[in-house]
């Protein structure tokens, strides 16, 4: 009983914080609206350490909470399931979410909205751990919608920037368009199983193995496949795959902070913890895993590529966000259920590390986010410095740190992988790691050596790109300005998030990868898919992982990949210049992110409004307006007008219309006869 008193504080901890930040924020000072929010995601956070404890030695836990609603044989309950895949979640989540609430303490420190902000965070918090905890779909539904929607809140957290409304509009569509398909796959599911309990629905799964629908005509369908692709399309929304991922460069409109939280560490990996959680069903669709694969793949390589040309700061951290949540779906597609979470966990660390550095250098350079504009960072900002160059590191796979472990093994797992797309799939991610390494590095190089870019005008539009609140008057050092190291809120978190880029993957890839960690969690049908088999042969511990990696492609692309950024941006400047006149072309290609959202405007928002041009012109003017309500009134006006030429008050007339009206009726009176 006193686990599962545990167990309900961990979301509800944030959401009280969240209450009282949010419902009193125009009257409570700003020290108590992040002391509340902060400890209450620290109470979270530490009652998952004994969570974690509690699991790890074996204790977990499926059970109701309460039941929300029953409607004839169905029940939709609100319910826990506690193992080690959501133990693990549950660190994440409220670890990098304390970082962010102690660093938003700096980071929002000028803003008007600073208690409201704390407020939208933690309440991000909470939906995201209901989101984790599930142990059913209808509360898997209701955290996967309720991060949805404060993202929304927080990604035009400044709503007077038209920019911010814009984005968070747009990722608020597009999310629903993934939702579609995500409620679509929970509906086969209660339709089929008729339940909606994971335990349950994950035991009568293989005797549906061969089961096919009809959807249209005379086709059948997998229903294993059906679903799972279904279920798919709601994490491609949520884990912004191609061609849905369009919402997440714009949603860096909102504030750093939540760029760190939304898009390095909790939201966009719901996608990829619910496909982890469903391998049982997944499993039983070569199809479906071959979809997630290539989609991954795509992902993972186009997007790196619009790393490159990128000049705003949070821009480049965005797209590699992209690109390593398309390594996670490959991994997906590859049956490597435990190397996705694997690297989940340590970009989570790495990623939010690389945020809230960017974040760290737009504060030093007084808001102005154009690495064009920087430059000799480093003796600036020792501690920015050196924490951004290690989540850099690990972001490119270096042997040893956090980012090898997990990203090599999924080059590996593609490898040994026989799914239709694989092949496709380790090209893609092989060649990921040269682009990785390139735009990464650019970016460090650019901001952090070189020449000082800053304080004085170059040409350039300085404030094309900023980050800042609404009143503010500067944007951009002033001329003769230097930057300066940010407080300790800012560097703390830095620091703790550095530790963990460094050294969790040497630590956890035995037990989470080639352990039993995930046993009876995570579901692989080693006969049909032995990628993780073979992998396990090829494993001889951490250390040796790592001294092997040396002699391998993938270090030397990324080597290359750094080695070129450095040429090219240190020394030869001219160069890539050179190379962007040539290729002028393809540039454009970029700079218009493969005109996704130009397609997308033209295609889907310009084929919906001629289609309401159509239903509102043919359909309202023309069939109700002009047809019923005005045809009905002409109608009975133009009887009217007729039945008045009789009415004309001469007895004669009326006489005439009777002799006439009984020469008709005799007429057919005697034609009948």
């Amino acid at each position: 009983m006193e686990m599962q008193n545990l167990y309900l504080l961990v979301p509800l901890a944030p959401l009280v914080g969240a209450m009282i930040a949010g419902l009193f924020c125009r009257v409570i000072p700003r020290w108590l609206a992040h002391t509340a929010t902060i400890a209450g995601v620290a109470t979270a956070f530490v009652a998952s350490l004994i969570i974690f404890k509690d699991v790890t030695a074996g204790n977990t836990f499926n059970g109701p909470v309460y039941t929300w609603l029953t409607s004839g044989d169905y029940t939709f309950e609100i319910g826990f399931l506690i193992d080690t895949l959501t133990a693990t979640m549950m660190l994440v989540v409220t670890f990098v979410s304390l970082m962010v609430h102690i660093y938003t303490i700096g980071y929002m420190h000028d803003d008007p909205g600073y208690n409201r902000f704390f407020s939208y965070i933690s309440l991000f918090t909470f939906s995201m751990l209901m989101l984790v905890m599930a142990n059913n779909f209808t509360q898997l539904f209701f955290g996967w919608e309720a991060v949805g929607l404060v993202s929304y809140l927080l990604i035009g957290f400044w709503y007077t920037r038209p920019t911010a409304i814009f984005a968070n509009m747009k990722a608020f569509l597009v999310n629903r368009v993934g939702d579609f398909g995500f409620i679509l796959g929970i509906g086969l599911v209660l339709a089929h199983f008729g339940t909606l309990d994971y335990a349950e629905v994950f035991k009568q799964a293989p005797g549906f193995a061969n089961a096919t629908i009809n959807i249209w005509g005379d086709q059948q369908w997998s229903l294993m496949t059906v679903t799972c692709i279904c279920l798919f399309i709601g994490a491609m929304g949520k884990s912004a795959q191609v061609p849905l991922h369009v919402w997440l460069p714009d949603s860096m409109e909102g504030p750093t902070p939540i760029s760190a939280l939304i898009h390095a560490a909790t939201m966009v990996t719901a996608g990829i913890f619910m496909v982890s959680r469903m391998s049982p069903l997944f499993e039983l669709s070569t199809t479906a895993l071959s979809f997630v694969i290539v989609i991954g793949a795509i992902t993972a390589l186009f997007m790196g590529f619009l790393g490159i040309i990128q000049n705003d700061i949070k821009r480049v951290v965005a797209y590699s966000t992209l690109s390593q949540l398309g390594y996670m779906t490959v991994a997906l597609g590859a049956s490597a259920y435990s190397v996705a979470i694997f690297h989940l966990m340590t970009h989570a660390f790495f990623k939010a590390l690389l945020f809230l550095g960017a974040g760290s250098v737009i504060i030093g350079m007084h808001h102005d986010q154009d690495i064009r504009n920087m430059g000799g960072l480093r003796k600036y900002m020792p501690i920015t410095w050196i924490t951004s160059l290690i989540g850099s590191l690990a972001l490119i796979g270096t042997p040893f740190l956090s980012g090898f472990y997990s990203k090599d093994s999924i080059i590996e797992a593609v490898a040994l992988s026989d799914i239709p797309g694989a092949g496709f799939a380790y090209f893609a991610v092989l060649a990921g790691v040269f682009v990785t390494a390139f735009y990464s590095f650019r970016m460090y190089f650019l901001v952090f050596h070189g020449e000082e870019r800053f304080g004085k005008d170059d040409g350039h539009d300085a404030h094309a790109h900023h980050d800042d609140n609404h009143d503010a008057h500067h944007h951009g050092l002033a001329p003769g300005q230097k930057p300066h190291e940010t407080p300790w809120v800012v560097t703390l978190p830095l620091i703790l998030l550095a530790i963990p880029s460094m050294l969790i993957g040497y630590v956890a890839i035995e037990p989470m990868v080639f352990g039993d960690y995930f046993k009876d969690v995570i579901f692989i049908d080693h006969h049909a898919h032995p990628a993780m088999e073979h992998l396990e042969h090829h494993f001889h511990g951490a250390a040796a992982m790592g001294m092997h990696a040396f002699t391998t492609l993938p270090f030397f692309l990324a080597l290359a990949g750094v080695v070129l950024s450095w040429f090219f941006y240190m020394k030869r400047p001219e160069i890539p210049a050179a190379i962007a006149r040539r290729l002028s072309g393809v540039i454009t290609v970029l700079e218009n992110k493969y005109y996704f959202d130009k397609i997308n405007e033209f295609v889907f928002a310009g084929g919906a409004r001629m289609l309401g041009k159509v239903f509102w012109r043919g359909g309202d003017v023309g069939l109700i307006d002009g047809l019923i309500v005005n045809g009905s009134a002409k109608l009975v006006g133009w009887v009217a007008a007729i039945s008045r030429l009789f009415q004309t008050g001469y007895v004669y007339h009326y006489a005439f219309t009777m002799i006439i009206g009984l020469f008709v009726l005799m007429t057919l009176w005697i034609n009948r006869a």
